[in-house]
């Protein structure tokens, strides 16, 4: 491979690192976007973010990427830190902003600034590849080039009205984000009536078959509540619909504030979420959300909350002295697991 080949090489893995990473950020923006002319850009662009890495991926092979080991280590890099930012940005989507209305502008500003780069990505990989006699890669850059573009002006159009949002919420208090309209809410409930539709087509016969999928759904869902930010954003969704014995507190709406404060340290993070969402909705007492706001935060490690004693305390022997730190710290404010305490403690001791 010659210099020319290997410097446009570089330049695919930079760009195919970029589109593995945004897809990730589209995702978490989906969830939390309420249906609109908003979310359908969103949606739309992650289906030609997907199209675009599986491109530039199949540009890369034909070039021979593997037979270089330095270009191939390089190439893994620019990945793993691409994706290592999306995830690190995935939780932010979730929790910036005064509110739903704010968060989703300061997304699209976001998404602004992150299409700016990615135009910049592929004008400068055409460039580099009609330079030097690359027309395949030039093309390829070319072509998708103008859905980066397409995308800036549809978000930038949009910026306008996603403001008046924010000020029709925070200004005016008339609030239009609809948690129940969200991606996240969507994709449950078209799970949810796959899953009663499957059921209904159920014969005695597929019973046990049907256990299984429903097994395997259950833990499709625990995992994806190990990525960092997705257990709130589940427990909004599913508090802003709940009945009150849906909630992790008995007998919820005879309880006092006072009472219902009380339970509030012992609940996960996906209850706590659930709690608040359902009593933003109905009695919106400020005793309660305030209580609750203060408690959810970052969990010590993704997965925590659904976790026993005993599996954390095991973790803890394999953890780290900040995670020790984080678990006491987590743990004083919320449950307050004598075991687990004394177990953190231990770690830190002979840390």
């Amino acid at each position: 491979m010659d210099t020319a080949d290997q410097k446009v090489v570089q330049y695919l893995n930079e760009a195919h690192a970029s589109e593995h990473a945004l897809v990730r950020v589209l995702q978490s923006q989906i969830a939390i976007t309420p249906r609109g002319a908003y979310r359908t850009g969103l949606e739309k662009h992650l289906g030609e973010t997907q199209d675009h890495a599986e491109r530039v991926g199949k540009r890369l092979q034909e070039l021979e990427q593997g037979q270089n080991p330095l270009l191939a280590a390089v190439g893994l890099a620019e990945t793993i830190i691409g994706q290592a930012l999306a995830l690190t940005k995935t939780p932010l989507d979730m929790l910036r902003g005064t509110g739903g209305e704010e968060k989703i502008l300061k997304n699209a500003k976001d998404t602004c600034a992150t299409e700016a780069l990615e135009i910049a990505t592929y004008t400068a990989l055409e460039r580099l590849a009609r330079t030097v006699g690359d027309t395949q890669t030039a093309d390829l850059a070319a072509s998708i080039l103008k859905d980066e573009e397409a995308m800036l002006r549809r978000v930038l159009e949009l910026i306008p009205t996603l403001t008046e949002d924010v000020v029709s919420a925070d200004v005016e208090g008339d609030h239009v984000y609809d948690v129940t309209t969200t991606g996240a809410a969507d994709a449950a409930r078209s799970a949810a009536t796959k899953t009663r539709t499957a059921a209904r087509k159920t014969t005695r016969s597929t019973k046990t078959a049907a256990s299984k999928t429903a097994a395997k759904a259950k833990s499709g869902a625990r995992q994806a509540r190990k990525v960092p930010g997705v257990a709130q954003a589940e427990g909004g969704v599913k508090g802003a619909v709940a009945r009150q014995q849906d909630l992790a507190i008995t007998g919820y709406d005879k309880l006092t504030a006072d009472e219902v404060t009380s339970k509030l340290p012992g609940l996960s993070q996906i209850d706590l979420a659930k709690v608040e969402a359902y009593e933003r909705k109905n009695q919106n007492r400020s005793t309660i959300t305030a209580r609750a706001t203060t408690l959810r935060g970052d969990e010590p490690w993704p997965g925590y909350d659904e976790q026993t004693a005993a599996q954390i305390t095991k973790a803890l022997d394999d953890g780290t002295d900040e995670q020790a730190v984080k678990v006491r710290d987590y743990e004083r404010g919320h449950k307050a697991r004598a075991g687990v305490m004394k177990a953190a403690d231990r770690v830190r001791a002979t840390a």
